[in-house]
């Protein structure tokens, strides 16, 4: 068994091999690889991340029967006491990551090769893919802070890649610099808390750098303020990366990349490594009660913040990215109350509801373009369609469990995870649980919304007037980040899958099976997972905890608080049915007007429509306060800076010009020049 271990370093190298070659493919025989080579380029990176999901399970049974922590490290820099090193360790925390990042990029893969099938860009996509999943993987077996650091960074230079892969699309390009941008804010306070905190230890190995703060403050060599400070800076990288407050704005954008890495970003790579990241760090934390606090308000109004804006989307994937800016909330939250294990539990669950979930919008889109034409933002738009589960039968079986799992209705997934963070939080902080708690029935409402007016009802795609309204809508606010499209290549493509060239289909239709087999595959583990984890044997809790943290062995059967299950998990139950409820009579029976408590609660909804305004004051303040700045450096620069220099040439062109007329060659007139001079001096003298 040792010999997995030795060989665990291929699983993030066995998807960089395969983004190495697609990549020389393309830069020495670009034609040939991206014609001929076109489903070997697919199959080399399928291949790869499925041999290195093969490896991940092998280590996480092995890690499940008892197998010791592996590291495996070389000294990578060494000057003076300064030791660096590199290498990769597999604990029970790696185990589990490295599986679910593995399998969502493995299915997500598999989905690709549907999705992307007629796109011009489907090897380079490929190449992205196998990178962008290498780099996560990377990132999760990695022993210290430096190498995390590293390929945290590497992470998001793919990102970037990906959200802007249809770059000749201005929106798209913006959205990508977007996502680097803001993703740059955190990771330069992650930076300066990496390097406060080897000040302050001399360390960064994760356990001791929390061993050695702890020491630094109960000593007084540093104080207090200083440590918390440090701590504060290195969050700022994962509230970056998992899209929390005030940093979120990024990850609605990120819905200009193709809707497989929407899924792959969502659910198990990007906003995933900053809660691995907290865990890992979680040492570090704990010993510092203020950044904890900070930690968990953090995540409270992230969850409540994109659970409000969610409830006002037409966009179906906007309204998917709003939802997981709040799950992650839930994440976060957990970790800063100390539920260090229900929050992983939540990252576990929610991976693979998630992608699933994204990945169903993926397919919807995919079968609403032949009908509604090639505008993206139609073709996402929940407005235009309804109806779609007559169409797409086995979509919207995998979106309705989705819905059911992210909804927190037993014994669903994502009830048990989601009931374990917010039964950690009441009794840690009952505030924060009202929060939680409120969430999850908003969380109810827009799911179901989304549900009921993409999958039931009638279906109103072949409404003329309606599709004029919602185009013009659309065309006349700008919403950034929802073209999921398929890019103008694959537009026209996609029409073939219909049957037509030009033409507009007359009915949707369901995707190809390279899209729905991975819907299908989700759907198990969006239903069975969460039992992994219930308070009647909670074998989740028990493999995942806390570095240090002593956990009994598990005894299945009734728990002993059983009545605080059953009040917190029914009060969890309560507000979710009541958010379907609710969802029910206003998109399903249509009892009660949306349109009419719209306009009674005019300033929420405008609220909520509009993000809290968020990008708006954003770009007030920074985007062109930024530019007001750049002019008036500009004016200094050009007044000031310029005007010197310009002063300084002139003043050596004016004293040249005319010193050179002293330069004349002739002996008789230095002679005068010098009899002048001393007869000056000598009247100066006399004079004074």
């Amino acid at each position: 068994m040792d010999s997995l271990y030795q060989y665990a370093w291929l699983i993030p190298v066995l998807p960089l091999t395969a983004a190495f070659i697609i990549g020389i493919g393309l830069l020495a025989f670009s034609e040939i690889t991206a014609t001929k080579l076109r489903q070997a380029s697919a199959i080399l990176s399928v291949s790869a991340i499925g041999a290195a999901m093969f490896l991940s399970v092998g280590i996480l049974w092995s890690q499940i029967q008892g197998h010791d922590t592996y590291l495996q490290a070389f000294e990578w820099a060494k000057a003076g006491n300064f030791h660096l090193s590199m290498g990769f360790v597999i604990d029970h925390l790696t185990a589990v990551m490295l599986v679910i990042v593995t399998t969502v990029a493995f299915l997500v893969q598999i989905y690709s090769d549907g999705y992307m099938a007629h796109d011009k860009g489907y090897v380079r996509f490929y190449a992205y893919l196998s990178l962008f999943s290498s780099s996560m993987l990377g990132l999760v077996i990695s022993p210290n802070l430096v190498q995390i650091y590293i390929f945290w960074e590497l992470v998001g230079m793919c990102s970037y890649l990906l959200i802007g892969f249809w770059y000749d699309r201005k929106s798209a390009a913006d959205a990508c610099q977007k996502a680097f941008v803001t993703n740059r804010v955190g990771d330069f306070g992650l930076l300066l808390g990496m390097l406060g905190l080897y000040w302050a230890t001399g360390s960064f190995e994760f356990e001791t750098i929390g061993a050695n703060l702890t020491a630094a403050v109960e000593s007084g060599s540093i104080s207090v303020f200083l440590a918390v400070l440090f701590g504060i800076l290195v969050f700022m990288g994962p509230a970056a990366k998992s899209a929390q407050f005030p940093l979120h704005v990024w990850l609605p954008d990120a819905m200009e990349g193709p809707t497989p890495i929407s899924a792959l970003i969502h659910a198990a790579t990007m906003v995933a490594a900053g809660v691995f990241l907290i865990a890992r760090m979680f040492p570090v934390f704990e010993e510092l009660p203020a950044v904890m606090n900070t930690i968990a308000y953090t995540g409270a109004f992230t969850a409540f913040l994109g659970a409000s804006i969610a409830i006002t989307q037409n966009d179906i994937k906007k309204g998917l990215a709003y939802s997981t800016i709040s799950q992650l909330g839930y994440m976060v939250m957990g970790m800063g109350v100390g539920a260090y294990g229900a929050g992983l539990f939540h990252l576990m669950t929610h991976a693979y509801f998630k992608a699933m979930l994204f990945l169903c919008s993926g397919s919807v889109i995919h079968g609403m373009e032949g009908v509604v034409g090639h505008d993206p933002d139609v073709a996402q738009d929940m407005r235009v369609m309804g109806g779609l589960r007559k169409y797409m039968p086995i979509t919207a079986i995998a979106f309705f469990t989705g819905t059911l799992a992210i909804s927190g209705i037993p014994p669903f997934a994502g009830f048990w995870s989601k009931d374990e963070i917010l039964s950690a939080t009441f009794n840690a902080n009952p505030v924060l649980w009202v929060v939680g708690w409120l969430t999850a029935g908003i969380t109810a409402f827009y799911m179901f919304r989304m549900y009921f007016s993409t999958f039931e009802g009638e279906f109103k795609g072949t409404d003329k007037e309606l599709l004029a309204m919602v185009k013009a809508d659309n065309s006349g606010v700008a919403i950034a980040g929802h073209n999921d499209q398929e890019s103008h290549e694959s537009h026209d493509s996609h029409a073939d899958h219909a049957g037509h060239d030009e033409h507009h289909a007359s009915e949707p239709h369901e995707s190809p099976l390279s899209m729905t087999f991975p819907l299908m595959a989700l759907i198990v583990p969006s239903i069975l997972i969460g039992l992994v984890g219930t308070p009647f044997g909670n074998f989740f809790e028990e493999f995942i905890h806390a570095p240090g943290e002593v956990v009994a062995p598990i005894e299945v059967g009734v728990p002993a608080d059983i009545g605080e299950f059953l009040t917190l998990g029914g009060a969890s139950v309560a507000i979710a049915l009541v958010g379907i409820v609710l969802a029910v009579l206003m998109y399903l029976t249509k009892k009660v007007s949306a349109e009419s408590i719209a306009k009674q609660i005019k300033p929420l909804y405008q609220i909520s429509k509009q993000k809290w305004y968020f990008n708006e004051i954003y770009d007030l303040a920074f985007v062109k306060g930024s530019r007001r700045l750049a002019r008036q450096v500009l004016e200094v620069d050009s007044k000031i800076v310029d005007g010197i220099v310009n002063l300084a040439g002139f003043v050596t062109l004016v004293s040249g010009e005319g010193l050179k007329y002293f330069e004349n060659g002739r002996a008789q007139f230095y002679a005068l020049v010098i009899f002048l001079g001393v007869l000056g001096l000598v009247v100066f003298s006399n004079i004074s």
